[in-house]
């Protein structure tokens, strides 16, 4: 564009501005570097970079420090034979029969041995003071086998039940009466190792 025109391009501008209301100024647009040559290639701008921090490392948490909120995990075997959260099953008078209320029972007992999967468990067989004591010994046996034959068939492992029979020998009840005789025709729960 020639010097002139532009004048006269000015003047029109101004001339005209009287006339127009007075719009407010446009921002302008903001130009591309003048490139030294003659060439039209921009430069692209300067490449936006962004690190990231690499995550902390995941450290396991120390076994001795864990603290647990279950009581049984934390307690000695004695302790919780002391407090045996196992329930016996009684038998009837000369039996090794399981009644319902045995079976139910040892169906409790079960979920306890699954809940604690490393626990190895003595069911001990007793009976009451009537009869011999190889009686009562080979009685308390067909007790303790029937127990754990009944718990291997919840799911319970068989490398996880012992068994044991005291016969007559060690009488949960001292009495020698029908009530007494009851209370020690049992198979017993021990745990015998975590």
């Amino acid at each position: 564009m020639t010097r002139q025109a532009l004048v006269l391009m000015v003047a029109l501008l101004v001339g005209s501005a009287g006339c127009v209301k007075k719009q407010p100024a446009a921002t302008p647009m903001p130009q591309p570097p003048p490139t030294t040559s003659g060439s039209t290639t921009r430069t692209p701008p300067p490449a936006v970079t962004t690190t990231v921090p690499p995550a902390p490392p995941v450290i396991p948490p120390d076994p001795a420090l864990t603290i647990t909120s279950d009581p049984l995990e934390a307690a000695d075997i004695e302790k919780i034979n002391k407090e045996s959260p196992f329930k016996p099953v009684f038998f009837a008078y000369d039996s090794d029969a399981l009644d319902d209320l045995a079976r139910n029972t040892m169906a409790a007992n079960a979920e306890i041995m699954k809940k604690y999967r490393t626990w190895v468990v003595t069911v001990e067989g007793h009976c009451d003071e009537r009869g011999t004591a190889e009686y009562n010994l080979s009685l308390g046996d067909r007790r303790a086998l029937a127990v754990k034959n009944y718990m291997v068939s919840l799911g319970i492992p068989t490398d996880r039940l012992k068994t044991v029979s005291y016969g007559s020998e060690f009488p949960f009840a001292p009495g020698h009466d029908e009530e007494s005789w009851k209370a020690n025709r049992r198979a017993h729960f021990m745990l015998t190792s975590k």
